[in-house]
């Protein structure tokens, strides 16, 4: 029996110190467990007198009712405490404003482009598209440009062989889709371009657009409408524009076009155009007398550099997430 009372001081003592579930179990384990204090002594009972058996049963079973509950009260407040403690780290303020995630959105060229065939479309054009690797004849010959043209020179124009080159223009496909369609045809092409140049407004890598109107009695006329009304759909205002006379093989009478950069006042030339040369519609079995057409080329980097006032191009490809970010998202 002194045993027993001993282990209910000591229990009834070491209650009161302890702080974490860790120590309430070792506690618990060490009094009550298989090998613990209180199990050794009542294997200890076999040995007790029939008058003393009955009193040391009733004393075991207030030690186990008074301290079993206790450990198992302390256990389940301290797991509550720790949940609530979890659930105040773990909790959302919804007064908090909001996190966005980042998004995605177009490069500045991709939704120039997108803009751009969005003004085409609407005055009746139709995206052709074709390949990047280009052969002599589709790249050069058919548009009226010999082997003695400048542009042919190794120093304007990327060649793989002696018979292929990266396209110089996208009015290449304007041929490919002409020696397939009859006229009347009216038809765009947009994309990556090469030629050995760079600086401030040019790129070795650049894009472009070209569209082709043929049909009867096409007119100069309807071509400048046409590049007017592109222009302001594009730019959504006034920008100054004017026409200068050019020269391109496969065109004539041919000219240019300039825009002014609002910021700095200066002339940026953005496209070509002209009236399709005869020798180009019988490079692709077309009869000039019958029909007529007109054509333009415009650099979509250079548009995008005027509209959201980029002064230099090389931006565009240095992949710096401060500026693309300033897109709008897709």
């Amino acid at each position: 029996m002194d045993q027993l009372n001993t282990i209910d001081h000591d229990l009834n003592e070491t209650m009161t110190t302890l702080a974490t579930i860790e120590e309430i179990v070792q506690a618990k384990e060490s009094v009550f467990g298989k090998k613990g204090s209180l199990t050794q002594i009542m294997k200890q009972f076999r040995d007790a007198s029939t008058e003393d058996r009955p009193l040391l049963g009733q004393k075991v079973n207030q030690i186990k009712a008074k301290y079993l509950n206790a450990f198992d009260h302390q256990i389940r407040r301290l797991e509550k405490q720790q949940l609530d403690e979890q659930l105040m780290s773990e909790s959302v303020d919804i007064f908090l404003p909001g996190t966005r995630p980042l998004m995605g959105g177009l490069h500045p060229i991709r939704q120039a482009e997108k803009d751009l065939i969005s003004a085409c479309e609407s005055l009746g054009f139709s995206m052709v598209k074709g390949p990047i690797i280009e052969d002599t004849f589709h790249n050069f010959e058919a548009l009226n440009i010999p082997d003695t043209h400048p542009s042919r020179d190794m120093h304007d124009t990327f060649y793989l062989n002696n018979h292929h080159v990266l396209r110089t223009h996208t009015s290449s496909v304007q041929i490919r889709h002409m020696l397939k369609t009859p006229p009347p045809l009216k038809m765009l092409s947009s994309g990556p371009v090469f030629r050995c140049d760079s600086d401030r407004t040019h790129s070795p890598m650049f894009h472009q657009m070209e569209g082709l109107y043929v049909n009867h009695k096409v007119t100069l006329p309807e071509l400048k409408y046409t590049l007017d009304a592109l222009l302001k759909t594009f730019f959504e205002d006034d920008h100054l524009i004017r026409f200068r006379s050019s020269y391109f093989p496969f065109t004539e009478p041919s000219f240019e076009v300039d825009i002014q950069f609002k910021k700095t006042g200066e002339w940026m030339e953005v496209l070509g155009a002209g009236m399709v040369h005869r020798n180009v519609f019988r490079s692709v079995n077309y009869n000039p007398d019958d029909v007529s057409g007109f054509a333009f080329g415009l650099g979509i980097d250079r548009l995008a550099m005027l509209k959201y006032g980029i002064e230099d191009i090389r931006a565009f490809y240095e992949n710096d997430t401060r500026f693309l970010r300033q897109g709008a998202p897709c």
